[in-house]
């Protein structure tokens, strides 16, 4: 059996609009930038880091405090936390013994909130 929407979406000419195939081939971000790209959103990927990054938003917070919030382990937040570290999602200040953690900008909360409005208009 032959499923008839299966090619709905697909492109039935043969002509190539190189115009507009040289366009964006000139404006393409070189490889390397777009690699860098799909790792960042591979760290957007996790519900818990979506947390972290969510309360984040409050408060800067200590791993105890994250731990308390979302009612998991210190070992897991920092963990996660140190995913966000190194892809420059958030950053950390020490005061005493204690380690504080907020948002590396304001680049993340706009990339978060960019991407809460996308899913919330569907």
């Amino acid at each position: 059996m032959t499923n008839k929407n299966s090619n709905k979406d697909a492109c039935n000419c043969n002509v190539i609009h190189e115009d507009v195939v040289n366009k964006v081939k000139a404006k393409m971000p070189k490889e390397e930038k777009l690699y860098d790209l799909a790792d960042l959103f591979k760290v957007f990927g996790d519900s818990t880091r979506i947390k972290i990054i969510y309360s984040l938003f409050e408060e800067e917070m200590c791993v105890c405090d994250i731990a308390t919030t979302l009612g998991m382990s210190h070992s897991a937040i920092s963990h996660q936390l140190r995913v966000l570290k190194s892809a420059g999602l958030v950053k950390f200040r020490k005061d005493g013994k204690v380690v504080y953690y907020s948002l590396d900008d304001e680049h993340v909360k706009n990339i978060f909130d960019q991407g809460f409005s996308h899913i919330s208009h569907k």
